[in-house]
């Protein structure tokens, strides 16, 4: 039997992970609303498109200080984690952990899939499930080796924004046409994707595919394979290293929460003030400016990992926890379940409201569909084993129906 990580039984170490994970998907509609209602190039370029005075200003800076990329920096450390830990367990019961892994990301893959192309573009199941098949290579590593070589893959859309952001001058003015018109689209290309999402079914899945293969090529290429795989394999050292089971001491993650904050926010704060200082430009903005909150949310999803695995040491608080964790457990289901309420509330095939909300009401419908899922998850694993999608998945990987009802 392998050496436990934590003194505390395995039940308590698998709910410090799914504590985590359960705020890491609910904070992650705090971004996801805004492309879920908005068009694209709002979601990078907050003067893109709507209102930003008042309260959507406000609204807009602490989203983007306290979540964009953020909580999606703690679901991918997580992914790692869990690549480890069900390696571990399958040799520990002697199968081979490579065919479980394989089988398994490839039925996430065709979730993914699934999910991007029919439902919302904005999938990263797609994303995880193709770097996990890289990933899975390095598991052996030392904790050491693991976190430099994470380090090392996160700082590769670092060079590939700084080499963009020099050849910007020599490229085409056609290519940097289309650049400009990406970050700052025309009123035509507006109104042209705000028919398409609030249109027909068939005009909706068109322009979600589009997207969709967008984000699985070239986005995918120079962002999302090397920041996904970078965390990933982060999150497996600090798996080795105990952090992510709330096994370290109390005294260890107040210096974490503290180092990770006084790092984070305020490069975050001086990436918001440098990117309004330079007027949202595109040749600053999407590249140099786009590198402090890059690295920014990395220390501070560090400082919010701590800051969790105190209140996972706490006693303070058991109910919530129960139904945070409980959220955690069914994160496929809650993070699908919350791209099907957003293209019901702002698709045409609903309500067709893409467009018509405005920031602070966005938050307004993100509070509501976190009470649901507060509500809804706990109940649900009283009765069930898995939540129906985690089931979905299980049985896919297992190649037979699994037991969901508890006996």
């Amino acid at each position: 039997m392998p050496v436990p990580l934590s003194p505390t039984t395995a039940q308590e170490r698998i709910q410090s992970l799914d504590l985590l994970r359960g705020i890491a998907v609910l904070g992650i509609l705090l971004m996801n609303v805004q492309s879920l209602s908005m068009p694209g190039a709002a979601y990078l370029n907050p003067t893109a498109y709507g209102n930003l005075e008042g309260m959507n200003y406000w609204v807009w800076v602490l989203s983007h200080l306290f979540a964009d990329q953020k909580f999606m920096t703690l679901f991918s450390v997580l992914f790692g984690a869990g690549m480890l830990l069900v390696s571990d367990r399958m040799e520990q019961k002697s199968q081979s952990p490579l065919t479980f892994h394989l089988k398994r990301n490839f039925w996430l893959l065709i979730i993914g899939l699934v999910h991007a192309y029919l439902i919302w573009y904005g999938d990263i199941l797609v994303v995880y499930a193709l770097c996990s098949f890289l990933v899975f290579w390095v598991r052996n590593k030392s904790p050491r080796t693991l976190l430099i070589i994470g380090l090392l893959v996160l700082s590769i859309p670092t060079l590939i924004n700084l080499f963009f952001s020099v050849s910007l001058q020599f490229m085409p003015p056609d290519v940097v046409e289309e650049l400009e018109l990406g970050w700052h689209p025309s009123p035509e290309m507006i109104a042209e994707e705000l028919a398409a999402v609030t249109g027909s079914l068939a005009a909706q899945i068109a322009h979600n595919a589009q997207a969709a293969l967008e984000m699985h090529t070239f986005v995918f290429v120079v962002l999302f394979l090397w920041r996904a795989s970078g965390l990933m394999v982060i999150g497996m050292a600090l798996y080795k290293w105990d952090i992510l089971t709330a096994s370290r001491s109390t005294s260890f993650y107040r210096k974490g929460m503290l180092l990770g904050f006084s790092i984070g926010i305020p490069l975050t704060v001086y990436g918001i003030v440098q990117n309004f200082h330079a007027g949202w430009s595109m040749d600053y903005s999407l590249f140099t400016g786009a590198s402090f909150n890059y690295w920014g949310s990395l220390a501070q999803s560090f400082g919010y990992l701590c800051a969790v695995m105190l209140f996972s040491k706490s006693a303070a608080a058991a109910g919530i926890k129960r139904r945070l964790a409980a959220i955690g457990q069914m994160a496929l289901t809650n993070y699908i379940a919350q791209s099907i309420i957003g293209v019901f509330i702002f698709y045409g095939v609903g309500l067709g409201l893409f467009g018509q909300v405005d920031r602070t009401t966005q938050v307004c419908i993100t509070l509501g569909i976190w009470m649901l899922q507060y509500i809804w998850s706990k109940p649900w694993l009283d009765s069930f084993r898995f939540g129906p999608l985690e089931w979905v998945w299980r049985s896919l990987t297992y190649g037979k129906a699994q037991p969901i009802k508890k006996s």
